[in-house]
């Protein structure tokens, strides 16, 4: 009996990200080699948000980060 498997890749492979840095001023992202600044003056909805909220992001795609927990969507 002769099976074969076949894979099919659903989407881009697009590299995670990562909250490295919260401070009084906003939070640091590590996105694609890099690290982002999101001050709290231009993106008010993470500074009083629960730490779990902002640790839980996903990224649909390449330009897209999506925080569900406070659904707040961001295009990079």
């Amino acid at each position: 009996m002769n099976t074969q498997l076949q894979f099919t890749l659903l989407g881009n492979n697009i590299s995670a990200v990562e909250v490295s840095h919260i401070s009084q001023h906003g939070l640091w992202l590590w996105l694609d080699d890099k690290e982002l600044l999101l001050p709290f003056t231009e993106f008010p909805w993470f500074q009083h948000a629960p730490l779990s909220a902002v640790f839980h992001i996903e990224r649909p795609q390449a330009h897209h980060l999506y925080w569900p927990d406070l659904d707040v969507d961001l295009t990079v």
